[in-house]
């Protein structure tokens, strides 16, 4: 069991929380949830002892074993995925190898009954008692069960770290995360770079195998699937439900209706003691009686309501031109980088208006398939776009594209067309932009913010093919459900590259499956094919076990 007791932080005078305290049991499975910059990294970050908090503590058994996994990974690059992965296990080597090495010197040593000898043998008693206490495990088997599960090919096990993106090095860490068995697994936003297939694998590794998990993410079915408890942290204090994330959305409406409830009756009962004071005050019969009231108004604590309820807004992407018939036609392309082939005689035609997912494992060739369309790399074999096809694209780095020097309000105001420009600062703000941000320069922001502002911006241009790629890496939940509400009424032609499953319902008619340099179409709806898939899938999870 471990314990967080009366804690606060503060940053410049401002408080973050105070006096939060719970506790987290063995097989907890906890959602951490709260709005952007409520706390909930700092509090993870806490759990975790990579941070302190200005009073309270955090207390865990001795031999607790509490694995991190933050968003940004600072990783040395120095070895092979396999060797990387293995380092999980480096106590246990390390212990190994100290035995072997203090055995030999008891096999040379005859000094039999100096302190030094005797020390040597109760290191090596108390060294064995850990050792072979340790369950009988083949740690090669289980860093290539870890790293398979996670989609890495048994080809890239000796492969330099270097060679890989940031994403695919998060894996190697969440690996070895997995591989150490803690009692308490901390994850902030695991699924951002990982595809479908690795979240469920996931998923299947954290319900069935870990003990106690805490996760903060922005993946509503990732986190319904996992957890049986709900953590918010909301105006600097804690609610604890013991619910998924599904079921405390509606225990928490509840919670909301009750608080305007007793804050609308205590606003009616501060109006009346104030009017009967403003009318009283000076008539001496009814001295005593305003003072009262004055006492009682100003011991008074004011009922808050925990959030602003911005459900209604609603946001509409502008009429698209009208297009050809066929925005995006494929025909016979292949693409290799040098001896590796990403994808062979792949064709695909997409009709006006349609809405199509490109789904596969990480590396399987979607983004290229894009860059391929778009024009940006030369392929073999001919992709057209139809006429007077107008493009928003959105690519995974398309932050970086973004003009620097303009503010956050300039920067979607030079797109924004009609009646909707009367709405910018509300869409600004549901999409966490609010007060003095929208007055920033590009340049300060961070990088999941930049990523905000490209969404915002592609929402609000006037185009017939709108290309998304992972689009939903930076967005919390209700943004995502601004831009989904979006895409479904949106009368362009649609082409999603996601691994957000609950996001990916109902949002295509057609799937394109990235799979062993084939690019194979499904005419089915992306739920359709996520269920026959997921049947697939759980047998092959079964067979890793």
């Amino acid at each position: 069991m471990i314990s967080v007791d009366n804690l606060g932080v503060e940053f410049s005078g401002a408080t973050l929380f105070s006096n939060v305290s719970f506790v987290i049991n063995p097989n907890d499975k906890i959602a951490l949830m709260g709005k952007n910059g409520a706390g909930k990294s700092t509090m993870m970050k806490i759990v975790a002892g990579k941070q302190k908090g200005t009073k309270g503590h955090v207390r865990a058994p001795k031999d607790a074993v509490i694995a991190y996994l933050p968003q940004h990974l600072l990783t040395e690059d120095n070895c092979t995925v396999v060797e990387e992965a293995a380092k999980a296990f480096a106590q246990v080597f390390e212990m190994k190898a100290e035995m072997d090495d203090l055995n030999k010197q008891l096999e040379t040593r005859t000094d039999y009954e100096s302190q030094a000898y005797m020390d040597i043998i109760e290191r090596v008693t108390d060294l064995g008692e850990k050792y072979y206490a340790l369950e009988d495990v083949n740690y090669d088997a289980e860093v290539e069960k870890a790293l398979k599960g996670l989609g890495f090919k048994q080809s890239d096990f000796s492969r330099q770290t270097s060679e890989f993106s940031g994403g695919w090095r998060m894996r190697i860490e969440l690996a070895k995360i997995l591989l150490q068995k803690p009692d308490l697994i901390l994850l902030d936003e695991p699924t951002n770079h990982i595809d479908i297939e690795s979240v469920i694998w996931l998923e299947d590794f954290l319900v069935n195998k870990a003990n106690a998990v805490m996760v903060i993410s922005h993946d509503r079915a990732f986190i319904d699937n996992i957890t049986n408890r709900t953590i918010e942290v909301t105006m600097g204090r804690i609610y604890d439900y013991k619910a998924n994330y599904t079921h405390y959305l509606q225990l928490r409406e509840e919670r909301r209706a009750h608080q305007v409830k007793a804050y609308q009756e205590q606003q009616k009962v501060i109006a009346d003691n104030r009017a009967f004071i403003e009318r009283f005050k000076g008539t001496y019969s009814k001295t005593n009686q305003v003072a009262s009231r004055e006492r009682m108004l100003e011991k008074m604590e004011i009922i808050e309501i925990d959030e602003i309820d911005n459900s209604s807004l609603k946001l509409r992407f502008p009429p698209s031109p009208r297009s050809g018939d066929y925005p995006i036609t494929v025909k016979d392309i292949s693409k290799s980088y040098d001896e590796h082939t990403v994808f062979k005689h792949a064709n695909m035609s997409i009709s006006r208006g349609e809405k199509v997912c490109f789904v596969g494992r990480n590396g399987e060739g979607k983004s290229t398939m894009i860059k391929s369309i778009l024009g940006e790399i030369e392929v073999e074999g001919t992709c057209e776009l139809g006429h007077n096809v107008k493009v928003g694209y959105f690519a995974q780095n398309q932050a970086s594209l973004l003009d620097r020097d303009l503010t956050v309000f300039q920067t979607v105001d030079e797109v924004a067309k009609g009646d909707i420009r009367t709405q910018l600062k509300n869409i600004l703000g549901r999409f966490m932009f609010s007060g003095e941000d929208i007055d920033k320069k590009v340049s300060v922001l961070s990088g999941g913010e930049r990523t905000r502002l490209a969404m915002v911006k592609l929402l609000l241009e006037p185009v017939n093919l709108l290309i998304l790629d992972e689009p939903t890496n930076h967005l919390d939940l209700k943004s995502k459900d601004v831009l989904k509400e979006a895409l479904l009424e949106y009368d362009g032609t649609l082409v999603l590259v996601s691994h957000d499953r609950d996001f990916l319902q109902g949002l295509s008619q057609k799937v394109f499956e990235f799979k062993e340099q084939r690019v194979i179409e499904h005419f089915e709806t992306i739920d359709a094919f996520l269920e026959r898939n997921a049947i697939q899938r759980i047998a092959d999870i079964q067979l890793m076990k």
